[in-house]
């Protein structure tokens, strides 16, 4: 029988904002590495059977480091688009650096480079040790999903949104990566898998997934159109709306914080406009 836990790492303080999934000993989504030590605590002495990122964000993988730093021959599986930024994270640290500043360090702690010879570079679809993965973009363009064939669980990272207790289903859309036709080929593909479960990282596991998959891809599109006739400032305020004043509000700002989501769906309008596109 499969076991699946879900470890709340506590992310700033905040309950419900970052999961990491655990299933039969493999460690989906470590969280940053300012939250490893909960992890760490919860994890115990038995080194997990290998480190499965969906994607490099770092409030998604940026303790893969200090994982490997506590387990020198554990494996670290990461999409062949994102494996270079895991082995040299000097240019995903800049990036980041320049958004947050001075609150680098304080909000994703260290971010330790995986040596290559522990990393598993994934192509877009392919299956060992029970376990299916496929390329899922649309929130990253180095996102992939992880089928659990036993339990039938789909370990879906950003692809299948946010989702905190009973708050709404809503996708995250951080720049540079937002690409609609993407990530509604990937909620499509997440639903081919018939899973039992879809479990993200913000936050939990959710049992009705065809629901779950609807409610996203119209969320998607709404807030896609919204973003096109709208500024930062009222799309930010139509956001939290749907929120504000829920037992999860103070989650969900961690999870997705609103200043972010404009700029992704802003830079995909201008590209398609770019190109000519409707």
């Amino acid at each position: 029988m499969s076991i699946h836990r879900e470890i709340d790492i506590q992310f700033q303080g905040t309950p419900r904002t970052v999961c990491t999934h655990w299933i039969d000993g493999y460690v989906v989504d470590p969280g940053p590495e300012s939250s490893v030590a909960t992890l760490m605590a919860e994890l115990g002495d038995e080194q997990p059977k290998a480190v499965l990122l969906t994607h490099i964000h770092l409030d998604h993988a940026g303790a893969a480091g200090a994982l490997v730093e506590r387990w020198p021959d554990l494996e670290v599986w990461v999409h062949r688009n994102g494996a270079p930024h895991v082995i040299d994270p000097s240019r995903l640290v800049a990036s980041a650096t320049r958004l947050y500043g001075d609150r680098m360090e304080e909000l994703w702690g260290r971010i330790i480079p995986v040596a290559e010879s522990n990393v598993r570079v994934l192509e877009d679809e392919g299956a060992a040790a029970g376990l299916r993965w496929a390329f899922t973009p649309g929130h990253a363009s180095h996102h992939v999903s992880y089928l659990h064939e036993a339990s039938g669980i789909a370990f879906a990272g950003d692809v299948a949104g946010v989702r905190i207790g009973d708050g709404p289903i809503l996708p995250p859309t951080p720049p540079p990566d937002i690409d609609l036709e993407a990530w509604e080929r990937s909620i499509a593909l997440l639903r081919s898998w018939s899973p039992s479960a879809v479990a993200i990282a913000h936050f939990g596991t959710y049992t009705d997934v065809d629901r779950h998959l609807d409610v996203l891809g119209e969320e998607l599109r709404r807030l896609a159109d919204l973003a096109r006739v709208s500024d930062d400032a009222a799309f930010q305020e139509a956001v939290h709306a749907t929120y504000a004043g829920g037992a999860e509000e103070a989650a969900y700002q961690k999870a997705m914080p609103l200043d972010t989501l404009f700029g992704g769906l802003a830079r995909y309008w201008k590209k398609r406009d770019t190109a000519g596109q409707t």
